[in-house]
């Protein structure tokens, strides 16, 4: 007899070995029908495949959390059936799920174009309706091998013989279709459904490795359900359309180009954003008790050795020999002898130099050392992404030093920081999570348990949920994380807050306690926006553009209807400078309506239109972004209302 126990509580005694399609037949019909696979014991398995011991076991359908991941896995076999009857002699390699679809890669001569996309798509839909079977079975490692490459799949021949010797090896047939997986997965190609789409074709080297073979990749998205599939590709179009990049170009922020890979061209109008924020944040943080500092841009490889980020984050380093080029046409340029310095990626370990400057007693306890530092990090070109990853960033960077019995307290302290500035940037879905010790780590656990309690403690006290991130601390302390969600619905990971035991040892970087003796103070790595360029970034797509009036590097255009309200608009532009906005006056023979919309693709918040009518009354008609109605004021009620919602909110609140 076999028992198997349903999420209910309730058990169902079985002669023997019984498979979950049993199992759901059992209990309904209509359930056997909905059916996708079945987790026994917390593991998903095939539906198909026997239940042989007692068991805990639930039925997988369509709305189960874990049916999402099995549809893409099979959506990504479903591909590579459709790419090898369409396209015969390609070799198909790996397809695994990711975030938000899945992935096929190809080995192919010819490259796919977007009409056979769409005829891949087709021939999937067509699988789809055949409902084909599937099946497993559990091959020799060595028959598998023989098989693959008999019929010319050199790639899975390659995968099966890196899997140790004797191992046996699980093929999963769709029909007569079949591929290498570890599954599981769905009982027929008709249990897919066609909430699913190809995205695009992208190159990608075999197995990651830029020295091998270029393949295709054939990116696609899967859904349980054709109104999660159309809410996803909305998302799309919505995000396309907030794409910092784009947005940047059309509101003359900023641009890249080859010659500073990674380093960002900031245009008047963009730095403007960037002093704004600037001077918000130091705001906040001089009424929060920081004491700002300014440290060097190259500093000597021997203090990155001792602090250790040397042996650990070297790849990520620019480093620079200390010794003057030679001027010769003929010979080397550098002669590869001279010391090395590197660029900084971090601020942390030149703050604790400035810490050692002079003796710090417990009295001193904390010190909030902050400083707008510009780092770099030698990213792979690759991975840059517009603001959002990029080799050159500055951080609103600041470190915290302070005794043991301090932490909860400037946790807190700065979780209060945190909420307040979020607040401001009107970003106020922020998850929280803990995390905790990785496996590889320096300290003792004693150690450990006393830094994830503080954190722990600060959160609670603060009266913040949070989730615990088992293992993902740093490899010095734990950590706490930020999760934003946008305005689109898109999480973010923002700002930052470590905790460090190791780096105060590393340096030595020491206080006198009350006894006189000599204590390590506790390093509190912190900062708010994180940095500058992915801040502003994260705000354009969040905004889609529309910055709040305060940010908006023009906050008003005033314009005219007709020349004859020329000499008004220049006094009108030249009041509201005076008040304290960034105004640009627009004063050319074109149709107004033309200009509206130039300056509403601009995203200026707002539009002052005069004419003859208001230069008579001294009046202005104001128009805000995204509407088209106008509000008709005196220039004077203008100034005072506009200057008023422009201040930044911490000024707001003075």
């Amino acid at each position: 007899m076999v028992a198997i126990t349903l999420p209910d509580g309730s058990v169902r005694q079985f002669d023997g070995p019984v498979t979950g399609t049993e199992i759901a037949e059992n209990i309904s019909k209509s359930l056997a029908k909905k059916s996708l696979a079945v987790k026994v014991d917390g593991e998903v398995r095939d539906l198909f495949g026997e239940i042989t011991d007692d068991a805990s076991v639930e039925i997988i359908t369509r709305d189960h959390e874990d049916a999402l991941d099995i549809i893409r896995h099979d959506t990504a076999h479903l591909l590579a059936q459709a790419v090898q009857e369409l396209f015969p002699g390609t070799q198909v390699t790996i397809g695994p799920n990711i975030e938000d679809g899945f992935f096929y890669d190809f080995a192919r001569d010819e490259p796919f174009s977007s009409d056979d996309l769409a005829a891949i798509e087709k021939r999937m839909s067509e699988i789809v309706e055949e409902g084909r079977l599937t099946r497993k079975e559990v091959w020799d490692r060595d028959e598998a091998i023989k098989h693959f490459k008999d019929i010319g799949e050199h790639y899975k021949a390659e995968i099966i013989a890196d899997l140790p010797e004797g191992e046996d090896v699980k093929i999963y047939y769709h029909g007569d279709w079949h591929d290498l997986c570890r599954g599981p997965h769905l009982p027929s190609t008709k249990h897919i459904g066609k909430a699913f789409k190809l995205m695009k074709v992208a190159g990608a080297y075999w197995r990651g490795d830029h020295r091998n073979a270029m393949l295709q990749r054939i990116y696609g998205t899967a859904w349980t359900n054709e109104k999660d599939l159309k809410a996803y590709l909305t998302r799309l179009e919505e995000a396309e359309k907030r794409d910092h990049r784009k947005l940047g170009r059309e509101m003359d922020l900023f641009h890249f180009q080859q010659e500073a890979q990674g380093s960002v061209f900031w245009h008047a109008k963009g730095y403007l954003v960037w002093r704004q924020l600037e001077a918000y944040i130091r705001r906040r943080l001089d009424a929060d008790g920081y004491s700002e500092v300014k440290t060097p841009q190259l500093l000597d490889s021997k203090l990155w050795e001792i602090s250790g980020h040397w042996g650990k984050f070297r790849e990520n380093m620019f480093v620079v020999p200390d010794e003057i080029p030679s001027t010769e046409d003929e010979g080397p340029v550098l002669t590869g002898e001279a010391d090395l310095m590197a660029l900084k990626p971090m601020n942390c370990p030149a703050h604790v130099q400035i810490f050692k400057q002079g003796i710090k007693s417990y009295r001193d306890l904390p010190i909030r050392m902050a400083e707008f530092g510009c780092c770099h990090r030698n990213e792979a070109h690759g991975a840059l992404h517009g603001l959002m990853r990029v080799r050159q960033m500055t951080q609103d960077d600041a470190h915290i030093f302070c005794r043991e019995d301090q932490i909860t307290e400037e946790t807190k302290r700065f979780l209060e920081l945190f909420a307040r500035v979020y607040n401001d940037m009107g970003m106020t879905d922020i998850a929280y999570k803990l995390a905790t010790r990785p496996e590889m780590r320096a300290g003792d656990d004693a150690t450990w348990d006393l830094a994830e309690k503080a954190l722990s403690d600060a959160l609670t006290s603060a009266g913040l949920e949070f989730e615990i991130a088992e293992g993902e601390g740093a490899f010095y302390g734990p950590k706490l994380e930020f999760h934003l969600t946008d305005a689109i619905g898109r999480t973010w990971q923002a700002g930052t807050f470590q905790l460090d035991y190791v780096l105060p040892e590393r340096l030595d970087a020491s206080y006198v306690d009350e006894s006189g003796g000599r204590q390590r103070p506790v390093m509190l790595h912190r900062a708010v926006f994180g940095t500058f360029e992915r801040f502003i970034g994260l705000l354009i797509e969040h905004y889609a553009g529309r910055l709040p009036l305060w940010l908006a590097p023009v906050q008003v255009v005033v314009t005219t209807i007709t020349s004859a309200a020329d000499d008004y608009a220049r006094e009108v532009a030249d009041e509201l400078r005076a008040a304290g906005l960034r105004v640009d006056l627009d004063t050319r023979a074109e149709k107004i309506n033309y200009k509206v919309r130039e300056h509403s693709h601009a995203k200026v918040p707002v539009i002052a239109v005069v004419g003859a009518r208001e230069a008579e009354e001294k009046k202005v008609s104001l128009r805000r972004l995204g509407s088209k109605d106008q509000e008709s004021m005196t220039l004077d009620a203008a100034k005072t209302s506009l200057a008023e919602e422009a201040l930044a909110p911490d000024l707001k609140s003075i």
